[in-house]
């Protein structure tokens, strides 16, 4: 059982020694590079971008190569591809590999979408931890970039397959896991089995992550204690809240959990975000995508529902920045 002053430390993966072993994961929609930014100034030690399509890649889809640019201060970074085929990923590697600056390049095998899986790709790779083996090979081979991999418990509910795939992951050249503790049928539903991912660290000799009901520093700790593992990976916890990386590290190293900001300091965060999304995209889409941002930024704070409803209509950063700046906009916690 290791000791609560040493949970929180570098990690090596591969040639790639990361700052810290608490992560930001991959979310579509939701991890672009703004946001990533924010998580990293707060304190995340990966911040992973959102997964493309090793299909997209080859065919130089341009919205996919938006995806795959990063900034200065968001790293160290990894970008995450997802395929089914040896060739194409290793295709797609090799592409990436010329083109953009990132530390790692991690396979999704664990995302649960219909239309994912209906292809063969994300979670279900796990049922063939054969193929999971040719992939890895193939990318490893195609970078110089270490390759991480994502997993599952397993693919059906009542399954656990992480081992397995895990194992045949390291065996394909992979540098590091991360093990969700859900199947792919329970998606996002009941508790995450963190005991599986115990057993993963203890079958597998490269670093594994877990991931799956993280929401708080307590919660961050508690999980490197029982599990064992390496690090930590926070997803939906992180969702308009970039402070939760500063809570972990700071429950980590001193035991005191930090209040989540409010007033003066969610204002200012909100309106950063919505800049940084406005120099990224334009405001036509930045704005609107920070509607959500907004929604979950304020997410438990007493008239939250009224003011949504007004960031539901926002069209330009100038009505944002009116109503935060409007005594009404009443977010003093």
């Amino acid at each position: 059982m290791m000791t609560e002053q040493c949970l929180l430390r570098p990690l090596s993966v591969g040639a790639v020694t990361l700052p810290n072993n608490i992560f930001l994961g991959p979310m579509a929609g939701v991890t672009d590079s703004p946001y990533r930014l924010l998580c990293r100034e707060q304190g995340a030690g990966l911040v992973c971008g959102e997964m493309v399509s090793a299909k997209a890649v080859t065919y130089h889809n341009k919205n996919t190569a938006a995806l795959c640019l990063t900034t200065p201060g968001e790293h160290p970074v990894s970008l995450q591809i997802f395929g089914s085929e040896p060739g194409v990923m290793a295709q797609a590697a090799a592409m990436i590999e010329e083109q953009y600056d990132y530390e790692l390049l991690d396979i999704n095998m664990g995302c649960p979408v219909p239309k994912i899986v209906k292809n063969g790709e994300g979670s279900a790779l796990m049922r063939d931890p054969k193929r999971i083996e040719r992939i890895v090979d193939a990318v490893v081979q195609a970078t110089r970039r270490p390759v991480t991999v994502k997993l599952r418990k397993g693919f059906a509910r009542g399954e656990f397959s992480a081992i397995p795939c895990a194992q045949a992951a390291e065996a394909g050249g992979a540098s590091m896991v991360t093990v969700h503790g859900r199947t792919r049928e329970e998606y996002y539903s009941g508790t995450a089995d963190w005991h599986c991912i115990r057993e993963v660290r203890q079958a597998v000799r490269i670093p594994v992550i877990g991931s799956g009901d993280v929401r708080s520093g307590a919660d961050a700790a508690r999980m490197l204690s029982e599990t064992g593992c390496d690090g930590v990976m926070i997803a939906r916890a992180a969702e308009g809240n970039p402070w939760i990386f500063a809570e972990v590290i700071a429950c980590l190293t001193t035991g005191n959990i930090p209040s989540r900001p409010s007033g003066p300091a969610l204002r200012e965060m909100i309106l950063r975000h919505a800049r940084l999304l406005i120099e990224a995209k334009g405001e036509f889409t930045g704005i609107r995508e920070m509607r959500r941002h907004a929604a979950w930024y304020l997410k438990g704070i007493p008239g939250a529902a009224r003011i949504r409803d007004r960031l539901s209509q926002m069209e330009h950063y100038e009505e944002l920045e009116a109503l935060c700046q409007n005594k009404n906009f009443d977010i003093d916690g």
